[in-house]
């Protein structure tokens, strides 16, 4: 059995979105190396209430990988030491004894915090309410082989469709850029027979909702796709390029 272990955390407090926050500084104790980061967090919060002291206030919910909700800046990385994972997935095991570990919230204007570790992330859901959907008839389901679709570009739908929507692409670009998210969300229904009645009015309509909310440019240093939990590779970012300069020149 692993010996437990101490590890000392520098957070980032900050009581709400219109005051300054500033880093704090704790300890705990008796951690098990198998302990996910999250429940590491909540010892602490646990520590925290029974002396009366308001917890730590981060954002998760799945615990699975999945809902890209645990979006904390660990260490100077999205979702901390490790690759393709988010932080719900991160095990204490990665830190050493006796380790400093600095917690701090995703850094982008267009993601204000709303307290401590928590951000506003709702720009995401407005890019994807301008244009990520499709026209559908309405009824009965249709049969899942009535339109037939190629293997490549089936898998290359479903890799861009495995982004869960959590920020990291943004936290670690240097300007903050939101394209890796954007692409993917683009890229997942250019790529298929039913994405294609909105193709060009989707991709015009996302990244004027991207430039809107105030994201950076994309420098192309591949950042994004480095630390995205989920891999989404930089070619979305190329394919949404081709989609958005087509329609400008078509419509």
């Amino acid at each position: 059995m692993e010996k437990e272990r101490t590890y000392t955390l520098k957070i980032w407090r900050q009581p709400n979105a219109n005051m300054k926050g500033a880093f704090k500084t704790y300890k705990v104790e008796d951690i098990s190396p198998g302990t996910s980061f999250l429940e590491m967090l909540d010892i602490l919060n646990d520590q925290l209430s029974e002396n009366g002291e308001d917890p730590v206030h981060f954002d998760h919910d799945c615990r699975e990988g999945i809902c890209g909700m645990c979006s904390l800046f660990i260490n100077g990385r999205p979702h901390g030491p490790d690759e393709e994972i988010t932080v719900c997935q991160l095990h204490m095991r990665v830190f050493k004894d006796g380790a400093k570990i600095t917690i701090e919230p995703w850094r982008a204007n267009a993601f204000p915090v709303i307290k401590d570790l928590v951000v506003d992330r709702s720009a995401f859901d407005r890019i994807v309410q301008a244009g990520g959907f499709i026209s559908v008839n309405t009824g009965a389901a249709v049969d899942a082989n009535a339109i037939p679709i190629q293997k490549v570009n089936a898998e290359l739908a479903m890799d861009a469709a495995a982004c869960i929507g959590c920020g990291a692409c943004v936290a670690v670009c240097k300007n903050a850029s939101a394209m890796l998210f954007t692409a993917a969300k683009v890229s997942q229904l250019a790529l298929l027979p039913q994405g294609d009645i909105e193709r060009k009015e989707r991709a015009m309509k996302m990244v004027a909702q991207m430039d809107a909310e105030g994201f950076g440019a994309c420098t192309n240093t591949g950042a994004c796709s480095a630390e995205c939990p989920k891999g989404i590779d930089l070619s979305v970012i190329a394919r949404m390029n081709r989609e958005y300069f087509t329609a400008k020149v078509t419509t």
